[in-house]
């Protein structure tokens, strides 16, 4: 298996055609999230595609996108009826 790390993807898109483009590349990628913000595991690869597809897609002047890599020896904490976030045993992007 390959070494992913863990992220939190977030997005501020204005155009509505452009927020369903980013919706649906970050959710390619996806194992969890709500709304704008989404939970990711990738390799440095997928980073890398994931930045780059983005790229095109958004306009620099009126969107955003957020890539936070989080701390693999923190420990994490989900509230409610969430769950915990996992890197499943395998995972298909596309």
């Amino acid at each position: 298996m390959s070494n992913r790390d863990f992220y939190l993807a977030a997005y501020d898109v204005a155009h509505p055609r452009r927020l369903i483009a980013a919706l649906a590349l970050v959710r390619g990628y996806t194992t969890g999230g709500q709304k704008s913000v989404h939970e990711v595991f990738l390799t440095r690869a997928e980073r890398f595609e994931l930045l780059h597809d983005m790229a095109l897609l958004l306009d620099e002047d009126k969107d955003r996108f957020f890539l936070l890599r989080l701390n693999p020896s923190a420990r994490t904490y989900a509230l409610g009826v969430a769950a915990t976030p996992a890197d499943p045993d395998y995972f298909y992007v596309g």
